[in-house]
């Protein structure tokens, strides 16, 4: 899977568990130097990052004898380096959305039709309900490779009776992909010989049932096993919440228009559904950062129902690293690059709060704010410099390190997290401004 969170390891996993830092130390010189020995002399050049570990992870599920590998695309699919596997189980595409539009294409049915790349003759396939052209462009492209697709029912299909399945994973949307993992998980088991899954019938060139583009699978009742599954699933950073005193996280990696508009519709039941503090004071932070090609004004634009009063920017690599972890570092991106748009990300929230501020009660009356790069001699670290006249009060706040932000964020009040230095960090007036206001709330509540 891709990316990793915290360390390369969690990409590659056996049994739940990322490989050990043995494992992958061994197996990754072990490719490496095959490689480097094979290498086409004219042509020397390495498999890039995500091609190498792509290479290593099946080279680790072979020599380890895995019984089954679940392998997620990278990107898109048609051309994706996992697309080589040339007769898999099964195959699934979840939910579409707008993303890695520079490769893959602007629209759905563009994007759909790289997915759509990953079907086999005559292996099946399974997706969830699609806006109506892009399910089409699935279903071509599904006959054109001779691979039965099929669509997921509903998980409201699996629940007889008054058994409701419990999902690890917040968030309505994660029913779609739940729906999506037990037609996976049956495909396997029918093919290792398990019957009393309902059988998928053949479906004929050409038939479209019910007036369905795509036949429905039939549903069956789930396994002990399957249940249990459904439950324990957790991924982190997707829909994770952290709780330290007076500071609750909500982390959630959405990075398209649609995955987005899920993030916002569990944060607001998670966090702005929660009982008041008794004396009201409760301040919402936003910590935002996106990279890539992705159009950042329109997710930030899906953030402002949520009532925000900071919006925190950053880049997402840390200066003062916590462990100190390679794995961490994005060596494509430049600094310069990563802060020019977290810049660009405080202008437009600040435009954002602009526009809306004529209209909503809810949001403080609207302040103009820019914000200067300037080195400061002393530490030769960039600091955000807000211009008079009012920089008192500034929603929007630019930070050029993740961990100076999240010390502004929780004022001293996380317990994993120093205060922030009163000297040094962010002496300017707009970062201490909302200081007062969050060491003194009730409660603290951060979307990252």
């Amino acid at each position: 899977s891709s990316p990793h969170l915290v360390q390369v390891r969690e990409r590659i996993r056996i049994n739940g568990q990322p490989i050990s830092r043995e494992l992958f130390s061994k197996y990754f010189w072990l490719v490496y130097n095959r490689l480097e020995e094979t290498k086409d002399p004219a042509r020397a050049s390495m498999p890039a990052y995500f091609r190498f570990l792509t290479i290593m992870a099946f080279h680790i599920f072979l020599q380890e004898q895995v019984d089954l590998a679940v392998v997620e695309v990278g990107i898109g699919g048609a051309y994706d380096c996992t697309n080589i596997i040339r007769a898999p189980v099964v195959c699934g595409v979840s939910s579409l959305g707008i993303d890695h539009t520079s490769i893959l294409g602007d629209t759905m049915e563009k994007i759909a039709w790289q997915k759509g790349g990953i079907f086999k003759p005559g292996v099946p396939a399974f997706t969830v309900a699609q806006p109506e052209r892009p399910l089409e462009v699935l279903r071509d492209r599904a006959r054109e490779r001779e691979c039965p697709l099929y669509l997921c029912p509903e998980l409201d299909a699996f629940e007889g009776g008054h058994r409701a399945l419990e999902l690890g994973l917040a968030g309505a949307h994660q029913r779609s992909n739940a729906a999506l993992a037990l037609q996976l998980a049956r495909a396997w088991l029918q093919r290792r010989g398990c019957h009393g899954l309902g059988e998928l019938k053949d479906v004929l060139p050409g038939a479209e049932l019910a007036g369905r583009p795509v036949p429905l699978a039939p549903t069956f009742h789930p396994t002990d096993a399957m249940i249990q599954g459904l439950r324990d699933t957790e991924w982190l950073g997707r829909t994770q919440v952290l709780s330290r005193g007076p500071v609750t996280w909500y982390l959630d990696g959405a990075h398209t228009t649609s995955s987005v508009q899920a993030c916002v519709r569990w944060f607001r039941q998670a966090a702005l559904s929660r009982d008041k503090p008794h004396d009201g004071s409760e301040v919402r932070v936003l910590l935002f950062n996106a990279t890539g090609d992705r159009d950042t004004a329109a997710l930030l634009k899906l953030l402002l129902p949520c009532h925000f009063d900071y919006a925190v920017f950053c880049p997402n690599f840390t200066q003062v690293s916590v462990a100190s972890n390679a794995d961490q570092q994005n060596f494509n991106v430049t600094v310069e690059n990563a802060l020019t748009r977290c810049l660009e990300n405080q202008r437009t929230w600040t435009r954002l709060l602009e526009e809306k501020g004529g209209q909503d009660p809810w949001l403080p009356a609207p302040l103009r704010v820019g914000g200067l790069l300037q080195p400061a001699p002393a530490r030769g670290t960039l600091l955000l410099v807000p211009p008079a006249p009012r920089p008192l009060n500034s929603p929007a706040l630019v930070f050029p390190c993740l961990a100076q932000a999240l010390r502004w964020v929780a004022q001293g009040r996380d317990p994993r997290l120093a205060a922030p230095a009163t000297s040094g960090a962010h002496p300017h007036p707009a970062a201490s401004s909302g200081a007062v206001l969050l060491r003194e709330a009730a409660a603290v509540r951060v979307l990252v």
